[in-house]
């Protein structure tokens, strides 16, 4: 990955639907150039793909929290993924290392809808406990940029 690339890329961060053309001005190349470029950044899994960004409460999803998930044994990061992925409250999961096996970022409308998705997830196999931080505001949350 080049300079340009790294424009490229933070240019489509900034704003994912700017044109070939617009991308093309902004480094000084031709669109068909810029194409094969962003073509070539998500074959190799450097652009992931395209989204919009959605804020959760517009839908009515206004409480957040962080659940710490304990597992008995060792529970591979795939059984975790697994135990995790089937509920749609969970935004993200992460193995992590401490007393705990994970750590989840999870949504909900509010919290007695936060309390049925805490009691599903105990009630998977292989979890044995979990510990909730509720979100009370969030003040920021940057998305990857790439080195400065």
């Amino acid at each position: 990955m080049d300079d340009i690339d790294r424009q490229i890329v933070a240019l489509l961060r900034e704003d994912a639907r700017r044109s070939y053309g617009e991308l093309g001005r902004r480094v000084s190349l031709s669109a068909p150039a810029v194409k094969r470029r962003v073509d070539r950044l998500r074959g190799e899994g450097v652009i992931r793909g395209w989204s919009a960004q959605v804020d959760p409460a517009a839908f009515g999803w206004t409480t957040s929290a962080f659940v710490f998930l304990y597992c008995e044994g060792h529970m591979a990061g795939s059984e975790v993924h697994e135990a995790v992925s089937a509920h749609p409250e969970v935004a993200g999961a992460y193995t992590v290392a401490g007393q705990a096996s994970a750590i989840l970022s999870v949504r909900a409308r509010d919290t007695r809808h936060l309390e049925e998705t805490l009691e599903r997830l105990r009630d998977t196999p292989g979890v044995t406990g979990t510990q909730t931080q509720i979100v009370l505001s969030t003040l920021f949350e940057r998305p990857f940029a790439g080195a400065p």
